[in-house]
């Protein structure tokens, strides 16, 4: 009886419908109008992204408590004024809504232009799905930076310097996350056309907010969202919902606050640097592959500032490890991104027990774990397997 149930699930979810590229176009898409709908009465996030465009207009703090308006604070850089512009114009509800979709469809189609086979795009939309409502609940940027990762990772490797700086640029100056796209310079053919262009865009952008405001503004505003990075760190060393990661788990377990979290931080950037002595894999398109993965889960599980949103970055990561290899997963393989969408994904969400979210993930940061191990696996397989194609090794 038990065999006939599993027979007959999986003949349905391998039905056609399911890997049907506008099947999972109008997933992800539904996703995202139902998250900006359910958020129209409750947007926090969204005020508070709206409130840097009208900010700047006004040439006023964009880093100070308004609380007449939304709670906490903007953390974002100068430049979100004008990536946030058409949304902060609407009408609020439309606002979100719209805003809810431009993120989850960037991400789709930054993952879409990858060079993936229909069978590894399909594990990833699906694997990623719940995440991406996740943070689209929250109305979070992380979604566009996880797309802005990956897309400059495709741009590098087809030889479109100059938009991949674009891209990274604009992530940096948005959320400093961006600059980890630096990481595939190395896969640049147009090195030098790579730092002209990056030295030009990182120009452009410095400025273009002073479009809509002043040079003296614009530069103050640079000023005062550095040292509230640096203040906001300090916060959020054992705050419950912020560093959400490889750090916050280490410090929440041992309940210190006595060491510099830089000796874990130089521990991490030393493993993921590694990989790079493997000249001779760089030609092998899954050994980049592995290498955006890594790219993807690090900036994650190296931040204090990393939330449960965050993990549509990290997720996105760990599912191009899994799909990339040029050799048969194992079960441990298989166990890990099983551990990965039960802890990871579902532990925010009513569908995990609450009882342990509340007593055990949450205080001691233990979504940060399925992807820890994932990431401490990639790095082993980067610095000893063999990333040529199979037909090809063989």
């Amino acid at each position: 009886m038990k065999t006939n149930l599993v027979k007959k699930a999986n003949e349905f979810i391998h039905k056609p419908f399911f890997s049907d590229y506008r099947t999972l176009f109008g997933l992800w898409a539904l996703i995202s109008i139902i998250a900006g709908i359910t958020k129209i009465h409750k947007c926090n996030n969204f005020l508070i992204f709206r409130y840097v465009y009208w900010h700047t207009v006004e040439g006023v703090s964009l880093y100070a408590p308004y609380p007449d308006c939304y709670n906490d604070v903007n953390h974002y850089g100068p430049l979100f004024s004008l990536i946030i512009a058409p949304f902060a114009l609407l009408p609020v509800p439309a606002g979100v809504i719209l805003w809810s979709i431009a993120l989850g469809l960037s991400l789709y189609y930054a993952i879409r232009v990858l060079p993936f086979d229909r069978r590894q795009h399909v594990f990833i939309y699906w694997f990623c799905a719940h995440e991406l409502m996740t943070a689209l609940f929250m109305s979070q940027f992380n979604i566009a930076i996880a797309a802005i990762i990956v897309a400059s990772f495709y741009c590098i490797t087809k030889g479109k310097d100059v938009w991949a700086t674009l891209l990274i640029l604009i992530g940096t100056f948005v959320k400093l996350y961006g600059i980890v796209g630096l990481a595939f310079f190395f896969f640049s053919k147009h090195k030098l056309k790579f730092i002209l262009s990056f030295a030009g865009w990182s120009a452009v952008l410095f400025v273009l907010p002073m479009l809509i405001s002043s040079p003296e503004y614009v530069i103050g505003q640079y000023r005062e969202w550095f040292e509230g990075l640096i203040t906001k760190n300090q916060d959020n060393l054992f705050s419950l919902h912020q560093n959400i990661s490889l750090l916050g788990m280490i410090r929440k377990l041992s309940h210190s606050a006595s060491y510099s979290d830089s000796w874990i931080i130089l521990g991490g950037l030393f493993l993921f640097a590694l990989p790079y002595l493997r000249i001779g894999q760089y030609k092998f398109r899954d050994f980049r592959y592995a290498l955006l993965a890594s790219v993807l889960l690090f900036v994650v599980l190296f931040s204090t500032g990393s939330e449960s949103s965050s993990y549509i970055i990290a997720l996105v990561g760990a599912a191009i490890w899994y799909v990339t290899a040029p050799w048969k997963r194992s079960g441990w393989d298989v166990a890990l991104m099983v551990f990965a969408f039960i802890l990871t994904s579902l532990s925010p969400s009513d569908l995990f027990p609450a009882f342990i979210r509340k007593n055990l993930v949450q205080p001691y940061a233990l979504k940060a774990l399925p992807c820890v191990l994932i990431w401490l696996k990639l790095c082993w397989e980067m610095c000893t397997r063999n990333y040529a194609p199979r037909q090809a090794a063989a």
